[in-house]
């Protein structure tokens, strides 16, 4: 799998890209994801992702993580088709550095964790997972839960 990176914030470290690399690889291949599959993943602060979550979402309030699912389908847009001999192109996941900072100190685990699990769940909801309905919410957080747990990154 390919993932693209775009740090606006110039405060992610190469080994912050790196654990976000390994970790989303590693879920990849956990959730069978073909080889020639690309991600983007953009780092942000506190003000563009409000911007963001008030333009797409209609909250005007920053958030920890937002994903566009390329495969998603909404009325009046058009739908793309994949052909056999292009990537397939899951979407964009769009993290607040900040709100990361700020979700490790009040969940008392490392940055990296935080990091980890923001890019996981952004993952995640590209591939088709959410947790509006109990039922859903319950099989995406085990699901993420038994991802970072097999990858070695737990809340300790």
């Amino acid at each position: 799998m390919l993932i693209e990176y775009n740090d606006e914030t110039n405060q992610v470290t190469q080994k912050h890209l790196d654990l976000v690399e390994q970790l989303l690889q590693h879920a990849a291949k956990e959730e069978a994801i073909k080889g020639d599959t690309e991600v983007a993943v953009s780092f942000v602060d506190n003000k563009k992702i409000q911007e963001i979550n008030r333009d797409y979402r209609g909250i005007d309030r920053p958030t920890d993580v937002i994903s566009f699912a390329l495969e998603d389908e909404h009325e009046e847009e058009m739908v793309i088709a994949n052909t056999p001999d292009m990537p397939v192109v899951l979407g964009d996941i769009i993290i607040s550095i900040d709100r990361t900072t700020e979700q490790a100190r009040e969940y008392n685990h490392s940055f990296e964790r935080e990091l980890g699990f923001l890019a996981l769940h952004g993952f995640l909801h590209l591939l088709g997972y959410d947790h509006i309905e109990a039922d859903d919410e319950e099989m995406m957080t085990k699901k993420q839960e038994d991802i970072l747990h097999g990858f070695g990154l737990s809340r300790n």
